[in-house]
């Protein structure tokens, strides 16, 4: 039975039996089914989505609330202890990172959290060192800061584009899990999302948005070069995780063909990890298992890994 049966399928019976959670009753949402540990690794191995069907619009928007209110009751705890919160968007493309930045924003008092999302750097910038105008950015006492992309652009685009040498790359990768080591130490929460988008759906959003006069600016020439290096874009990924993937900061993936789906149990993911007052565990359950997952979900101990991990500029044969 594939995993897209298992979740269409449950007997009515049982469902009839089944007495509906607090979170269902307000939202409707139903409770995820169970699948086994073989059919979470088979989900992330393979690269396909595992739902035949998106979200609907009624079920995500009170979905959505329920836990943008369970936000903001982490935003007045933060503010109160004077915490420190990091997170990172990361992923292909339209991917759907900025999306879920917004929806992450959408209710939270914007004096106590921000977005950040740097244009290219500046030749003043380029001639800095790599870190500082992403640590320029990062949280006082009480803030929450959200990237929309951060450092790892150079583990990704400058890497396949060329816009690093290899010795900056390889410099990047000693350095990345110092620094983040350095950051969690400090009294950072730092956490390090990675949104994972088909080919076929990465292509589907750039046609949407060629034609569409409101998101045409999303589309740069970088956008248009990539869809022809997924391969590349690929191995830069794995390599990315395989060097920064630590127990200090661990990088988490979100499956996001749908984008409400992704979201929704990005925004679940935080919000389980957090020990806030008044949290509401009937709607912060733990996120969706074929949904969100882990790095080593994705690159399985690959063979060819330590090879990809280098720089191409740098391989032999």
């Amino acid at each position: 039975m594939s995993v897209n049966q298992t979740r269409t399928s449950a007997p009515k019976a049982a469902a009839k039996a089944a007495p509906k959670s607090v979170t269902e009753a307000k939202s409707g949402q139903k409770p995820f089914p169970k699948v086994s540990a073989d059919q979470i690794r088979e989900t992330f191995e393979n690269g396909k989505y595992p739902y035949d069907t998106k979200l609907g619009r009624k079920e995500y928007e009170a979905e959505k609330a329920l836990l943008q209110a369970e936000l903001l009751k982490v935003q007045r705890w933060v503010g109160e202890t004077g915490q420190k919160f990091v997170l990172l968007f990361e992923g292909r493309d339209a991917a759907g990172k900025g999306g879920t930045i917004k929806r992450f924003m959408e209710h939270l008092n914007p004096r106590e959290a921000r977005v950040v999302a740097l244009n290219k750097p500046t030749d003043e910038e380029r001639g800095q060192w790599f870190y500082q105008r992403y640590i320029s950015q990062l949280p006082t006492e009480g803030e929450m800061v959200f990237y929309d992309r951060s450092w790892y652009n150079r583990a990704g685009v400058e890497r396949v584009m060329g816009f690093c040498n290899p010795s900056e790359y390889l410099e990047f990768m000693r350095q990345t899990p110092e620094y983040e080591r350095m950051l969690t130490r400090s009294g950072i929460r730092l956490y390090k999302y990675w949104f994972s988008v088909t080919r076929e759906e990465q292509k589907r959003r750039f046609d949407s948005r060629k034609d569409d006069p409101l998101k045409r600016w999303k589309l740069s020439p970088v956008d248009v070069a990539s869809l022809s290096k997924w391969d590349d874009y690929t191995e830069a990924k794995e390599a990315m995780f395989f060097y920064t993937d630590t127990a200090d900061a661990p990088w988490t993936i979100i499956k996001s063909n749908d984008k409400k789906r992704a979201r929704l149990e990005c925004m679940r993911h935080f919000l389980s990890t957090v020990d806030y007052p008044d949290k509401d565990y009937d709607v912060v359950r733990a996120p969706d298992p074929l949904i969100v997952g882990h790095a080593s979900q994705v690159i399985h101990n690959a063979d060819h890994i330590l090879g990809a991990s280098l720089h191409p500029d740098q391989r032999r044969g």
